[in-house]
């Protein structure tokens, strides 16, 4: 009893660690990143391919509401899972840090640059008091001089650099199935293909057209570009993931 009740004096406070160096906050933080549906990002040889689950919960829901995936500059893309509102607010704020580079500097910001500049930006929220950490975590990819980055932010503020990950519900499954089978030689098709299979290979249901966003930016052009539902629609039916009629109905 009364270890809990010390564990309840730590967990008040973000600017608090545990005698074992935790920041309870910050792993709440997380848990909640875990309730969010799932976004994936994938690091091809031709660009970068971001995915995200837009399952709908009912049928009065206008589809178009639910957004997860963002353009953050013309050669910058970013996806989210978690709290929807907290992750706006982070994208709203990377918008303007493109901004500002570009009058600053005269020229886009680089991808790494983004990451950092947003993750110093989290960070603060896990050592301010009367504040909480965001409970988002975000994908963020682009071209840096023709080269694709993918890059994650969590909750204490940390970029990780990836070839290939998932964030929110089922990470683990994803992140299992992505390891093995996920190629360095993969083209932008490739990469969509792995995405989407990855996806079908954690839900019970096929998927939809409706349920997914795919964005994807390639080296050729470096411009953010977001799949139509048609587009997505052929994606799948071309991969076998294509959910029946009859299953959409029901």
């Amino acid at each position: 009893m009364q270890g809990q009740n010390q564990q309840q004096a730590y967990d008040r406070g973000i600017t608090i660690f545990s005698p074992d160096g935790r920041l309870y906050q910050v792993e709440y933080a997380r848990e909640a990143v875990k309730r969010g549906t799932a976004s994936i990002g994938v690091r091809t040889s031709e660009g970068v391919v971001i995915i995200a689950d837009k399952r709908i919960r009912s049928p009065l829901m206008e589809r178009d509401s639910v957004e997860k995936l963002h353009k953050a500059d013309d050669h910058i893309g970013i996806a989210s899972a978690g709290h929807v509102a907290d992750a706006r607010q982070l994208i709203d704020f990377a918008r303007e840090r493109t901004q500002v580079n570009q009058l600053r500097y005269g020229e886009p910001i680089a991808v790494e640059t983004l990451t950092k500049e947003v993750t110093d930006y989290i960070q603060q929220y896990t050592q301010v008091g009367g504040a909480r950490p965001f409970g988002v975590a975000l994908i963020i990819g682009g071209i840096d001089n023709g080269e694709p980055r993918l890059y994650e932010t969590d909750p204490s503020g940390t970029p990780y650099e990836w070839q290939a990950l998932a964030i929110g519900a089922d990470r683990s499954d994803l992140r299992s199935y992505l390891e093995d089978h996920y190629d360095e030689g993969l083209d932008l098709d490739g990469g969509i293909q792995l995405g989407l299979e990855a996806l079908a290979s954690v839900q019970d249901d096929a998927l939809t057209p409706q349920g997914l966003g795919v964005a994807t930016i390639d080296v050729e052009t470096e411009q953010f570009s977001h799949l139509t539902e048609d587009e997505r629609e052929e994606y799948l039916a071309e991969f076998d993931l294509l959910a029946d009629e009859e299953t959409t109905e029901e």
